[in-house]
């Protein structure tokens, strides 16, 4: 979980568009962001897993 004020922070309208930082919609983690999804692979991985994120399913061969 990341901190509140830098969740916050990360809402606002940055000064300049390159200080922009993707976050996780659901914990706030910036680091493992899947943009096509917009969260990090930690709440993605456990939504694929309960078959909560529509056309993902989990690989197996």
């Amino acid at each position: 979980m990341a901190k509140r004020g830098l969740i916050v922070k990360s809402l606002r309208k940055p000064k300049f568009s390159t200080r922009q930082h993707n976050r996780c919609k659901l914990c706030g983690r910036s680091k493992g962001y899947l943009r096509r999804f917009s969260m990090c692979r930690i709440c993605f991985r456990e939504l694929a897993w309960k078959g909560e994120i529509p056309g993902v399913k989990k690989a197996s061969w």
